[in-house]
């Protein structure tokens, strides 16, 4: 292969970011676009780079030891991410290149002024922007000149900024190339920045205009406020005059200066409105040529736009597709499920096929179409009093989007969708043996399940699997099931609402939820207790268990004394609860029967925080509360006017809470239980892919919806590419926080609080358990790196149903995610821990070990002094 040390501009397009990197692919894409200006320019190759790099053997060494680095090691990343550098720039060009470079020049100017910009492999992608990592020189002139910042663009690759970024993100160093592109210097009147869509709210029909005086380079270091025009529909609908005292200007034999805006000139706008006008029309095209919104820097001379530099907007949430140009409004379920992490395809698509309504993907996450119950007002009230009840920054979201002129239609007639969400459920007894035969029927079903699929193999197994989930719908959508589910939720919601109506108090059926018999979720975390009690006696077990490591560590356990007892004690508890695991409604992620070290952690804070028999002291504790607190409740509403017919409904609902709130986290167990049995069939499925060579490894099938495992299991083709993007998409959307609603056009509406009841400073979020705590905040992310004491209150993005072993052992709990009637809040009321969840932001805005005080009856948090 005869190698290409120099491509021009024109040369080149989107399809050659191997050979010219990111920024010169695009360069050489936009100079293509009719009507599109791009300055005269070419590209040194990555074939330069690689010559380059092959000429300092010693860097070979230094590129292995900072791919062991921890992203973290701030001084180790620095000090050989310098000592690349200096040998890259020490580096000779080698004659030919050198000569290559310069006809280049030649052909353009010698004496001209240039830019030379580094162009990294791994950046301007769909996926990943890597902006402002690697560097750029502006007003570069003579040939030495610009060969000597040729060696500076190759060396940026291993800037500090731009080595931490790839370890962050996955990038391995020696598959990142760097192309330099050289083009001719721009002096323009005014620069700056256009996004094709509001990077702030995702909107996609507005874009934004950044501009000041000069070259972009005064905005993008922060010297000055740009000026900043909004633009919708053709038309300037929001501007803001920046006071711009500086710029950035080139000087005649080189480099750039700041200079002083003349007084007059300050407040001057850098544009006038119909030249933003037609910017942003020249960015439509370019957004339409490169198929998604547009990060483009311009400048502006004599009138005339010239384009330097278009790369994809990565930080935007992506819009479910539909298909057609209605208006949409959609509500996250992963904020109802306690899961906002991103799913993989075959774990979005499984929820799909078992969910009891239609579900949109978008960004890994889920999404339901709440526009046609918005649209009619016989659905739309009854749709947000339950959206509110649950988690009012989503009622508040949605209330803002209806306030917008004609966003969402008003039909005359109730919409499509299915009963008004927030009926009340047909009236049901207070009868224990309701629960019993619900769950009897959902144990019946599931040993079905399990008995039946251990037989089907191929695409037998896929046609059997879509039986099983007509059976996985039907149990779930059993009008019984459903009306003890909203039995035990309405119950709550009226002892709230009336015995603060009559006797003033605030969160009453928090007490009398206590202990509620028969909840699944709750007796997992008492169980753990139970757990250590057998594994506390046994000190060799206590010490083996902490220096665990391996998944196969339960075999290792009868070696020791006391070990068959904790291995008997841990394989009872996974029999009943290792098809659990955080993040669960993605069937992809490891249960902790296939993981069970995650809950070792937990047991180890239990043996070391606890007493023996405490699961059972706990639960009693919470049931003798919870009594008293009926009594007193009854007793002080039959001393009000009418307070015999007050305290006998009273009476009725606190019966309907305590026989059915308990049941609410049922369903959700016999769901995890069937994805168990589905995961395990389908691995199965996988793994003789894997020995027919038909796929590297058996977890590749994750990155496959369940239609396209269907396919490769027919046919016993896959397509790796597809395989490659779908990885490359998946470990992107993890920096992506999903929206609790999201429109059509990409607008991410996040809702408000709107109180003005809480102390100035507080975090605000909204209380689901009640009462007052004091301590400790410890900030987990991860429940396999719990390290709890007694006391502590536990600060994290969301809680499933997988973290209850730990509420055992903390005083309170502070979520960024959650609703009133989510898993994390059922389980803290029952436990008696006060917690507050939709807290915007609190894993960043609380450090792990200050202290806080968590207000779990009015909904705030305080970071104390």
């Amino acid at each position: 292969m005869i190698e290409q040390y120099v491509l021009d501009l024109q040369e080149v397009d989107e399809t050659r970011v191997a050979v010219v990197g990111g920024k010169g692919a695009h360069l050489g894409g936009l100079s293509r676009i009719e009507g599109i200006r791009v300055p005269a320019g070419f590209c040194v190759t990555t074939d330069a780079f690689r010559r380059i790099m092959a000429e300092a053997p010693s860097i070979e060494g230094r590129l292995d030891e900072l791919s062991r680095l921890n992203p973290d090691d701030r001084d180790g990343i620095r000090t050989l991410s310098a000592e690349i550098r200096r040998t890259i720039e020490g580096i000779a060009i080698p004659g030919d290149l050198a000569a290559a470079i310069t006809r280049a020049l030649a052909r353009l100017g010698e004496q001209a002024a240039y830019a030379v910009r580094s162009s990294a492999t791994a950046e301007d992608l769909p996926t990943a922007s890597f902006a402002g990592q690697q560097d750029t020189y502006l007003n570069v002139v003579g040939p030495a000149a610009i060969l000597r910042h040729v060696g500076r663009c190759w060396a940026s690759l291993f800037t500090e900024r731009a080595v931490t970024y790839r370890l962050r993100n996955g990038f391995d160093h020696r598959t990142v190339h760097m192309a330099v592109v050289v083009q001719q210097m721009v002096l323009p009147h005014a620069a700056g920045i256009l996004f094709t869509a509001d990077p702030v709210t995702g909107n996609r029909k507005v874009a934004t205009v950044d501009a000041g005086f000069g070259l972009g380079e005064a905005l993008v270091s922060g010297l000055v406020n740009p000026d900043v025009f909004k633009v919708r529909d053709g038309e300037v609908v929001a501007r803001t005059i920046a006071a711009k005292q500086r710029a950035v200007h080139a000087l005649p034999a080189g480099g750039t200066q700041e200079v002083a805006i003349a007084p007059e000139r300050q407040e001057q706008p850098a544009l006038t409105d119909a030249q933003v006008v037609r910017l942003v029309r020249l960015g439509r095209r370019i957004e339409a040529h490169f198929g998604r919104p547009q990060d483009i820097e311009w400048c502006l001379v004599d009138d005339d736009f010239q384009i330097v530099q278009s790369r994809p907007i990565t930080t935007l949430f992506p819009i479910p597709e539909t298909g057609d140009q209605e208006n949409h409004v959609y509500v996250s379920v992963g904020h109802g499920q306690m899961m906002t992490d991103p799913m993989k395809p075959l774990g979005f698509s499984m929820w799909q096929l078992t969910a009891m309504v239609p579900m949109h993907e978008a960004g890994g996450r889920l999404f339901v179409d709440v526009t046609p119950r918005l649209a009619s007002p016989a659905s739309r009230a009854g749709l947000l009093d339950v959206m509110g009840r649950g988690d009012p920054l989503i009622r508040d979201a949605l209330e803002t989007v209806l306030d917008r002129d004609d966003f969402v239609p008003s039909l005359p007639d109730a919409g499509p969708g299915g009963p008004p969400t927030g009926g009340a459920p047909a009236p049901i007894e207070a009868d224990p043996a309701i629960v019993t035969e619900l769950i009897e029927r959902s144990k019946v079903s599931i040993a079905a399940l399990g008995r039946d699929i251990r037989t089907k193999t191929g695409p037998e197994l896929f046609d059997f699997l879509l039986e099983a989930f007509e059976e996985h719908r039907r149990i779930l959508g059993d009008p019984l099931n459903f009306q003890a589910i909203m039995a035990g939720m309405d119950a709550t919601w009226w002892l709230n609402d009336k015995l603060r109506e009559w006797l003033g108090e605030k969160n009453a059926a928090d007490t009398l939820t206590l202990s509620a018999p028969g909840n699944v979720t709750s007796e997992m975390g008492l169980a753990l207790l139970d757990v250590a009690d057998v594994i506390r006696p046994h000190a060799e077990v206590v010490e083996f268990l902490r220096g665990v490591e391996d998944e196969g560590f339960l075999d290792e356990l009868a070696k020791l004394a006391g070990g068959t007892e904790a291995r008997d004690a841990m394989e009872a508890y996974l029999d009943r609860y290792g098809m659990r695991c955080v993040g669960e409604i993605d069937i992809t992620r490891p249960r902790w029967r296939e993981r069970p070290t995650t809950l070792v952690p937990a047991i180890l804070d239990n043996v070391r925080n606890f007493e023996p028999g405490a699961a059972e002291r706990r639960f009693e504790q919470g049931r003798r509360k919870a009594r008293r607190k009926e009594q007193d409740v009854l007793s002080r509403l039959r001393a009000l006017p009418d307070g015999d017919r007050k305290a006998d409904e009273a009476k009725r609902m606190i019966d309907q809470v305590r026989t059915f709130i308990g049941y609410r986290e049922y369903p959700k167990y016999g769901i995890v239980s069937r994805y168990f049995i589905y995961k395990q069939a389908l691995l199965g499925e996988a793994e003789r892919l894997v020995q027919a060579n038909v796929l590297p490894e058996k977890e590749d099938v994750f990155y496959l919806t369940f239609q396209e495992f269907h396919d490769v299991v027919r046919s016993n083709q896959v397509d790796d590419r597809l395989i490659r993007r779908r990885k490359d998409a998946f470990r992107s959307y993890h920096a992506l926080t999903p929206p609790r609603v999201l429109t059509s056009d990409g607008e991410a509406v996040t809702g408000a609080y709107r109180r003005d009841d809480v102390p100035a400073g507080a975090l605000i979020g909204l209380a689901v358990s009640a009462g007052t705590v004091e301590g400790r905040a410890r900030v987990i992310l991860d429940m396999a790196e719990a390290d709890l004491e007694a006391g502590d209150i536990l600060v994290t993005t969301f809680t499933d149903p997988s973290w209850s072993p730990l509420f055992v052992g903390i005083a309170g709990l502070v979520t960024e995610v959650g609703g009133l009637m989510t898993h994390g809040a059922v389980i803290a009321r029952e436990y008696g821990l006060p917690a507050v969840v939709g807290v915007e932001q609190a894993t960043r805005l609380i450090r792990d070990g200050q202290r806080i005080r968590v207000h779990g009856t009015d909904g705030y948090v305080e970071i104390l002094p």
